[in-house]
């Protein structure tokens, strides 16, 4: 372990119109060693500083919670749960152990860390209603720049990493690990700060996202000196908001931004949607088709497995149709511009209007569901 930053431990400082309220930082990661290395940088810097830690107990419905300080662990159990999911977990258990913690005089701040491959989006959003004698303070996600393109474009799942949350979690290592930095305000990459690994994580990242290099390196006011902006956490995932970063491309990374007025057209885009969203992926967005005019649907892929669904109503105008993808492979970028190309359709086909498929059968329905379903 390095040694610590300076040669007294800090304290967080309470926020104004916080002053008995204490930090809380939601720590999400997919290699534990990384995790647990800022959290141990942290918790050896900062007085008062607790870890509280979950981890999945294999063959069982249960999670064991630990409790740890600079000087070891206080706290490890075992929490058996009604349902083996995240917002369980947080309602049921870390809810009350939050306030418990931060009832005690001693502590200034916690790192919330749940298992590995959590969403962070669900732990905060369970989490806020509850915030009283602590606040959420930032959303810390972690990765290792050497393996992120790997780990964010391969066709892993988390089965085969040993990282999924419970028996059903069918998601790919990729899709759990874009979840966590697109949500989280504070992005901490670990090991070559210019390789392929970091520029692809340059594209992905919002401006206002932080960007800090090296889990040592990374002080307590950076994870608890603030107040975690859910809202706009949100909005960055938000498929109807979606927009490119860009970023530098020493190393072949680059973004597409695909927008159209014009709908996709429901059988190409089943034909196309290979093309359109397989390989080594990034892809994010927004799309409509002609026969529901009134579904906003989203388009959420990476590593090569692609979701898509019916997710918002339209308002008082039609939707337009925007994907952004990011690739590191130069042979993609073409595939994919031209697949969204041919999904759409044809400017013949917008002329005619939206009457042509009033009661047409819809192949998409397995995906989106009926039409006359809420969404």
């Amino acid at each position: 372990m390095p040694e610590s930053r300076s040669s007294k431990p800090v304290s967080p400082q309470p926020l104004p119109g916080a002053r008995h309220s204490r930090p809380v930082a939601v720590v999400t990661a997919l290699d534990e060693v990384l995790r647990d290395a800022l959290v141990a940088s942290l918790l050896l810097d900062a007085e008062g500083l607790l870890a509280l830690r979950y981890e999945v107990a294999e063959d069982s419905s249960a999670l064991r919670r630990l409790v740890v300080a600079a000087d070891g662990v206080r706290e490890d159990e075992l929490v058996d749960l009604a349902h083996p999911c995240v917002s369980c977990a947080m309602r049921e258990d870390a809810v009350p152990t939050l306030a418990r913690l931060a009832g005690l005089p001693e502590v200034t701040g916690i790192l919330l860390a749940p298992p590995l491959s959590a969403d962070p989006s669900i732990v905060a959003g369970t989490l806020r209603p509850h915030e009283d004698a602590w606040h959420l303070a930032s959303a810390v996600a972690l990765a290792a720049a050497g393996t992120a393109s790997e780990d964010l474009l391969g066709d892993a799942t988390l089965a085969e990493r040993g990282l999924r949350w419970a028996d059903g979690d069918a998601r790919s290592v990729g899709e759990a690990l874009a979840a966590q930095l697109e949500y989280s305000d504070v992005i901490v990459l670990s090991g070559e700060a210019d390789g392929p690994g970091a520029e692809l994580v340059e594209h992905l990242r919002a401006p206002e996202q932080r960007l800090l290099h090296d889990p040592f390196a990374v002080a307590v006011p950076d994870v608890l000196g603030g107040r975690l902006d859910h809202a706009a956490a949100l909005r960055r995932r938000d498929a109807r908001y979606v927009e490119p970063y860009g970023g530098p491309t020493d190393h072949g990374t680059w973004t597409l931004d695909l927008l159209c007025e014009r709908p996709f057209h429901p059988g190409r885009l089943l034909a196309n949607i290979e093309a359109l969203g397989g390989g080594r992926l990034r892809g994010r967005g927004r799309f409509w088709v002609p026969d529901r005019p009134d579904s906003i649907c989203q388009w959420d892929g990476a590593g090569g497995q692609v979701s898509i669904g019916a997710v918002w109503r339209t308002g008082a105008e039609l939707p337009t149709t925007r994907l952004v993808v990011t690739g590191q492979d130069p042979e993609d970028l073409p595939r994919v511009r031209d697949a969204f190309a041919r999904s759409l359709l044809t400017p013949q086909e917008w002329a005619r209007g939206l009457a042509p498929w009033l009661g047409a059968e819809d192949p998409l329905a397995p995906w989106l569901g009926e039409r006359d379903a809420r969404v």
